[in-house]
């Protein structure tokens, strides 16, 4: 402990005589506790690289604070009657960063050529893009991406899929030029060049990240302002969340994404608010985040060698047996909403409480199912539940509730990397699972339980005809209303025969300097530090 204090001590003097050497610049600071693998689009599998992704690139489409499409590097766009084609009409006023692998160092201007090449790019074997599936079995087989001039990129498709233009807008899909992924080969994943707000200027692996604005930026603010606001961006990489909260304390960041355990009962009630002590010296912002926390039931006669969970009334009375709103005031600080509606998650279109009725809780109910099968299979045997450390505390917590009503719940513990093999391979009978969000869509969500996906993302391993059938309508309808309402469908058949159990929706939890202004975000917790003023 003392090795800690004084690392962190170290530490603090070290990011205090930087800060000071910079000073004078609207410098944007904050940390990650993980590290970063690279910063190539290609490759932005997790969050850690896809902050810096948006940071450096954009994508031919965005997607607003109200999960609403934006245009980006596309002005405008349109869908054929047969929904297999996408036409989009670029900017014409992009140009990528000034770079070296440029004629003069100047950046050049983005063409839909671009846009092809860095999709192509994604699919192609030689890249190993870990995000080649977006397009996987999607896209026409021929010719799927057609630059039609300079400012008219096309996209085929060999059937209608509906989220499409949630796949456009993730990070793997910004826009790369074809010189510098050349010139740098497997070293461009610490070569970045875009068309973004900032330009990486220097990157000491596991120590930090600094960025400086692009003078060239094409957006401006409501106001013809150009975007960015403030000089550039510091993200150092001390890999403990408890260093990063005395940092942030100290005034050394400006910004801290959630807060470590050992602290969060110090800084927020269990109203989920700032404490007396720390108002008017830190702010909190709270939003809605594409993230569902659950536990999972293999559904398969076979593999799943715990043969009471295949008995539905089992796997209802778990749903009904613990007190959801309990777990998220107590264990999280009221950060998240209890999810008493299905597994669809608040901000996304498809979430209707009431129209899809989940599970609330009631014991009575519960005990009683329990009962009602312990009398035809006889006493029922232990139900061990797979988790890994961080969650301990929430398994624990369910599995307390469910022995008052004569459930028998043991917890076992394992490596988060062991446990996602086991949920792969279908040696996982009843686990606990997150679910966050690729796309802003419910079919994100929904295609965990489509009976011909294997896992991931089916881990349940779930089939069910008329779901599947729902499902596959969903992807072609055309009408947005019809399209929700099958969406709804498939929720209730998930809260029917309960393949899962939906614990909480979860929430955003941005901590913030009170020098920092204009602060944005939305439900994908994408960092929209263009729009950032600093004091």
């Amino acid at each position: 402990m003392k090795r800690v204090l004084l690392l962190s001590v170290f530490i603090i003097t070290l990011l205090n005589s930087c800060n000071n050497s910079v000073s004078t610049k609207k410098i944007f600071r904050f940390n990650q506790v993980q590290n970063v693998e690279s910063l190539d689009p290609a490759f932005a599998k997790n969050q850690n690289i896809m902050w810096h992704v948006h940071i450096t690139y954009n994508r031919l489409i965005e997607f607003d604070e109200n999960m609403q499409v934006k245009p980006s590097l596309a002005k405008s766009w349109k869908i054929s009657d047969d929904r297999l084609t996408y036409t989009f009409t670029l900017r014409n006023d992009v140009y990528f960063q000034d770079n070296e692998v440029f004629e003069n160092g100047k950046g050049r201007k983005m063409t839909a050529a671009d846009v092809a090449y860095s999709f192509g790019r994604i699919i192609d074997a030689q890249t190993a893009s870990p995000g080649a599936w977006i397009f996987n079995d999607r896209i026409d087989t021929l010719m799927p991406f057609k630059a039609v001039d300079d400012t008219t990129f096309e996209l085929k498709l060999i059937r209608p899929f509906n989220p499409m233009l949630g796949i456009l807008s993730m990070q793997y899909c910004s826009v790369v030029p074809h010189e510098a992924v050349k010139k740098w080969g497997k070293d461009f994943r610490s070569h970045p060049c875009g068309t973004g707000a900032f330009r990486m200027q220097d990157w000491e692996e596991g120590v930090v990240i600094t960025y400086r604005k692009n003078p060239h930026y094409w957006e401006h603010d409501s106001e013809g302002n150009p975007l960015p606001y403030i000089d550039g961006i510091k993200v150092t990489q001390v890999d403990s969340k408890a260093t990063e909260f005395l940092l942030f304390m100290q005034g050394d960041l400006d910004f801290m994404n959630g807060i470590d355990a050992s602290f969060k009962d110090q800084v927020l009630s269990k109203k989920g608010i700032l404490k007396d002590e720390y108002n008017g010296k830190i702010a909190l912002q709270k939003h809605a985040y594409l993230n569902v926390e659950y536990l999972g039931f293999l559904i398969d006669d076979e593999k799943n060698p715990q043969k009471i969970l295949l008995n539905k009334k089992i796997r209802q009375a778990i749903n009904y047996g613990f007190d959801r709103k309990k777990l998220v005031t107590y264990l999280r600080n009221n950060i998240g909403i209890a999810a008493n509606a299905g597994i669809i998650p608040i901000s996304l279109q498809g979430f209707d409480s009431s129209v899809v009725k989940g599970y609330s809780y009631q014991p009575e109910l519960a005990k009683k199912l329990i009962e009602e099968v312990s009398t035809v299979s006889g006493k029922l045997p232990t139900i061990t539940l797979l988790s890994n450390d961080n969650y301990s505390d929430r398994c624990s917590f369910i599995a307390s509730q469910l022995s008052n009503l004569g459930l028998d719940i043991k917890i076992e513990i394992m490596q988060p990397a062991l446990l996602r093999e086991q949920m792969s391979n279908s040696n996982a009978p009843f686990f606990w699972a997150t679910w966050i969000a690729d796309y802003p869509d419910a079919e994100s969500y929904l295609t965990m339980f489509y009976g011909k996906n294997t896992a991931p993302p089916n881990y349940t391993r779930f089939k069910n005809e008329t779901f599947d059938r729902l499902y596959e309508q969903s992807l072609t309808e055309s009408d947005e209303k019809t399209k929700i309402a099958l969406y709804q469908q498939m929720d209730r058949i998930i809260i029917e025969e309960a393949p899962c159990v939906p614990l909480f929706y979860d929430e955003v939890m941005h901590f913030l300097n009170k020098r920092v202004s204009n602060w944005k975000t939305n439900s994908l917790n994408l960092l929209e530090i263009k729009e950032v003023k600093i004091k």
